[in-house]
């Protein structure tokens, strides 16, 4: 018996809706991993893009543990000699509420041209409204038990 390996014209994706609000921030961004890469589907291949669309809504309501919240600290660099800026989770919550969830997210993907395609399937929004109501996306259920 051969080993199955899926064609990407075969793929067939399905969108998930997610509600992140009061969910942890690195347990709902390691499900939202699996979903983006195809690891719950049975037909998973490595290096095919088989994961579902995933839409986020209330992003700004993750939490995180401990004194994260204060403490969490996010560098990025600018090029430039002495670039290197900092800003805490704080304050990219208040600036920018969806990129938290959205770094965490791509940490966790390949850091290729696979992961760069399947972070694109990720849909962040603030909010509690989306606009990819024509895609009948499913409520996603196996978070009950993630606080």
């Amino acid at each position: 018996m051969k080993t199955y390996s899926a064609k990407p014209r075969e793929v067939e994706a399905t969108w998930y809706l997610i509600d992140a609000e009061g969910k942890t921030l690195g347990r709902l961004a390691t499900i939202i991993a699996n979903l983006l890469r195809g690891k719950d589907k049975p037909e998973y291949t490595p290096h095919v893009d088989v994961g579902s669309f995933v839409i986020v809504i209330n992003a700004d309501k993750i939490v995180v543990s401990g004194k994260k919240y204060t403490d969490k600290l996010y560098n990025h660099h600018t090029g430039f000699p002495g670039g290197l800026r900092t800003i805490s989770f704080k304050d990219m919550m208040d600036k920018h509420p969806t990129r938290a969830l959205m770094k965490a997210v791509k940490g966790m993907l390949p850091h290729n041209k696979l992961g760069a395609a399947q972070l694109k399937k990720l849909k962040l929004y603030a909010g509690s409204e989306h606009p990819h109501q024509a895609q009948q996306p499913i409520e996603y259920k196996e978070l009950e038990v993630i606080k």
